[in-house]
C-alpha cells in the first residue's frame, strides 16, 4: 500500500502537469484566434480568382494549358501534411492512416515500384513515414511556426515544375480540414491536374467584358496564382484544425488531471484516516497494557 508521502509527491505531480496542459491550451486558444483570422482574410483574394478562372474558362475553350490536361499517370506525389509537435490528439494519426490507405488502395502498384513520392509538410508525418521505407522526395518541417505566404508558394512552384517537367502526372493534397474547434474532417484533393471548374453564381451574373491581352494569357498568368492560393488555405485550414486538437486535447487532459487529484485526495483522506486510527489503537492498547500490569 502507498504511504502517505508517496500519495501526495503523485497529487503534486498530477497538479504541475495540469498546470502546464491548461496553460498549454490558453495557448492554443489564442492562436487558433489569428488562424482563424488568416482563413478569413485568405478567402476573398482565393474565391476571386477561382471566380474569374471559372467564368474565362466557362467561355473560352481553346486553351490547352498543360495544367488542366490529364495525362497517363505513372508517377503519383502525395503531399501530407500533419504538425510539427504532439499532444493534439489524433490530429496527426488521422492523416497518417488516411494516406496508407489511399496509397494502399489506388497507388499500391506504383508505390512497390517506386512511383509514389510523398512530400512532408510537418515533422510527425516526416518522421513515420521516415521509418517505413517510403519514398519521400522532400519534407518542409518547422513552417507552422512562423507560416507565410512564401512557404505556400515555395511547395506549389515545386510541384507544378515537376508537373510541367513530367517527372510526376498527378499529385493529390491530404490535410486536416478545419471545421470547428471540437471537428477536423481529413480530406483528399486533387491538387494538380486541376479538376474542371464549377460553374456558380458568378457566371450568371458577370456581364461580358473585353478582355486584354487576350483570355487564354489571362488564363495563363491566373492558373499558377490559383495553385498558390490553394495551397496556403490548405496550410491555413491543416494549422487551425491542428490548433483546435491541441485546444480540445488539452482541455480534456486538464479535466483528467482534476479527476486523478480529487481520487488520489480521497485516497491520501483514507490513507490518513486509517493512520490515524491505528496510532490511537496502538496507544489505548499500550496504556491498558501498563494498567494491567
Amino acid at each position: 500500500m502507498a504511504t502517505l508521502r508517496d500519495i501526495k509527491r503523485r497529487i503534486i505531480g498530477v497538479k504541475n502537469t495540469q498546470q502546464i496542459t491548461k496553460a498549454m491550451k490558453m495557448v492554443a486558444a489564442a492562436r487558433l484566434r489569428r488562424a482563424q483570422e488568416n482563413i478569413i482574410n485568405a478567402r476573398p483574394y482565393s474565391r476571386k480568382i477561382y471566380e474569374v478562372l471559372s467564368h474565362l474558362l466557362s467561355i473560352e475553350k481553346d486553351i490547352s494549358n498543360q495544367l488542366l490536361q490529364e495525362r497517363e499517370l505513372k508517377k503519383v506525389a502525395i503531399v501530407v501534411v500533419t504538425s510539427d509537435r504532439g499532444l493534439c490528439g489524433s490530429f496527426n494519426v488521422n492523416v497518417i492512416k488516411q494516406t496508407e490507405e489511399f496509397i494502399k488502395e489506388k497507388f499500391n502498384e506504383f508505390n512497390e515500384n517506386g512511383g509514389v513520392f510523398l512530400y512532408c509538410v510537418g515533422k510527425k508525418g516526416y518522421e513515420y513515414f521516415a521509418k517505413r521505407n517510403y519514398n519521400i522526395t522532400n519534407s518542409y518541417p518547422g513552417i507552422f511556426s512562423h507560416l507565410k505566404f512564401e512557404f505556400a508558394s515555395e511547395i506549389a512552384k515545386e510541384l507544378t515544375h515537376k508537373y510541367l517537367n513530367n517527372e510526376i502526372d498527378k499529385v493529390y493534397l491530404i490535410y486536416n480540414e478545419f471545421r470547428s474547434i471540437i471537428q477536423q474532417k481529413t480530406v483528399i484533393e486533387q491538387f494538380l491536374p486541376i479538376k474542371p471548374f464549377e460553374k456558380n453564381e458568378y457566371d450568371t451574373k458577370v456581364a461580358e467584358f473585353i478582355y486584354e491581352p487576350s483570355k487564354v494569357d489571362i488564363i495563363n498568368f491566373l492558373l499558377p496564382k490559383h495553385l498558390n492560393a490553394q495551397m496556403w488555405r490548405v496550410l491555413l485550414e491543416s494549422y487551425a484544425a491542428e490548433l483546435g486538437a491541441r485546444m480540445t486535447a488539452m482541455d480534456m487532459a486538464t479535466e483528467n488531471a482534476k479527476e486523478l487529484i480529487r481520487s488520489l485526495q480521497l485516497t491520501y483522506n483514507k490513507v490518513r484516516q486509517a493512520t490515524i486510527t491505528k496510532e490511537i489503537i496502538e496507544i489505548v492498547s499500550g496504556a491498558n497494557a501498563l494498567k494491567e500490569s
